[in-house]
């Protein structure tokens, strides 16, 4: 079996809900010790955020997919003598990760100046909604909620519509990740160097670095992007750029020529714009494709546009696409063993030399290996 990346690295993990505990997932798929320091009663409040009821045990499901191949370490952040236990923990370990709002931390006797005299190799890590400055410091850091006041949700959804959110935590995912990145720049120079660091993401700065294109756009004209009206696929993008109804379903096009596109289905009035106008009149442009594109099936017009080499494809629902040669092939799923149930989630999507990673470790029971970690690391009461 290969040995993984980060085996032998301890992280110390003060999160709950999303964006810290997917941080810490991905450090242990990668190899990494997670020891997940929950308070005694009732643990991280993403145990109990059942998402359509749905449990594992008495963990909601959403909890165990996040929280998985992971220790479980209860101590009650208010008393101190359990601060003296998680500062003799602080002392082993290799990352601290925690999305406390500013300043929490710090007043608990936690914070970066406290970790690092205790131990000067520790790369701690964290996030909040809004950064550590500004009036909006203290505000919730709540993924819709930044969804909405970074503009992120008039992104999607046609221009005739309100704002759209997306249908997943795509911030609290987004800055999981990078604080991911951050942590594994930091261990490499602590690798050179000896030193630990502080790593600092926000949502909101995650959010605003995914729509980087369109706020460089912004910056140079001055002019918020518009929605198309009707097929919007991207606010930057000309016609055909979209997705369509069909007989039977849903196709997407890519950005492709729609003279090319005109000869592909077939659809000469198309050929009434002038190359030029893609963008202008976008909207005419969709109006037109769509009546086009509701008179025959699916397979039918994603086989026209592929003999022709263009890029579209079905638009497909999960049955659909778990049914598909193409996501068969990933292997993207694993089992978690947790209690007597077998659940089924993903895996890991990186491989390291064409090895995919798995771990069917379950998420632990709260305060689970308290005992044990006191022992290994002849920690005393």
């Amino acid at each position: 079996m290969m040995e993984l990346p980060l085996k032998g690295l301890t992280v110390l993990e003060f999160s709950q809900y999303l964006s810290g505990p997917s941080a810490a997932l991905r450090l242990a798929d990668l190899g990494a010790r997670v020891i997940k320091l929950e308070k005694p009663n009732g643990g991280d409040a993403g145990r109990k955020l059942a998402i359509k009821n749905l449990w594992a045990d008495d963990s909601s499901l959403l909890f165990h997919t996040i929280n998985r191949n992971k220790e479980s370490f209860t101590a009650d952040l208010k008393n101190g003598d359990d601060i003296i236990i998680i500062k003799k923990l602080i002392k082993k370990a290799d990352v601290l990760i925690h999305n406390f709002r500013p300043g929490v931390m710090d007043k608990l006797g936690l914070g970066y100046t406290t970790a690092k005299e205790i131990n000067s190799r520790i790369i701690y890590a964290k996030i909040s909604g809004y950064g550590k400055e500004g009036p909006w410091k203290n505000k919730p850091g709540q993924d819709l909620l930044l969804q909405a006041m970074t503009g992120l949700a008039y992104t999607t959804g046609d221009g005739n519509n309100g704002p759209v959110p997306f249908g997943i935590a795509v911030g609290d995912i987004l800055c999981g990740a990078q604080l991911v990145q951050g942590i594994i720049a930091a261990l490499i120079r602590r690798q050179k160097t000896g030193t630990g660091a502080l790593i600092e993401v926000s949502l909101m700065e995650s959010l605003l670095d995914f729509q980087f294109e369109l706020l460089t756009t912004y910056f140079t004209n001055n002019k918020q992007p518009q929605r198309s009206m009707i097929n919007n696929g991207h606010p930057l993008l000309s016609a055909p750029y979209g997705l369509y109804k069909t007989t039977d379903g849903y196709i997407a096009l890519a950005m492709m020529d729609i003279y090319e596109l005109a000869d592909a289905i077939n659809c000469k009035e198309l050929k009434g714009f002038a190359k030029d106008e893609v963008f202008a009149k976008r909207d005419e442009i969709k109006k037109l494709l769509a009546k086009c594109f509701a008179n025959g099936s699916s397979s039918h017009w994603i086989g026209k546009m592929h003999e022709s080499g263009l890029w579209a494809i079905e638009v497909f629902d999960w049955e659909q696409m778990m049914d598909h040669e193409a996501y068969l092939s990933l292997q993207m799923e694993q089992v978690l063993n947790i209690s007597d149930k077998n659940i089924k989630t993903t895996r890991c999507p990186i491989r390291i030399n064409g090895e995919r990673l798995y771990a069917d470790k379950g998420a632990p029971k709260l305060g689970e290996h308290n005992k044990q970690l006191m022992e290994e690391f002849g920690i005393r009461n």
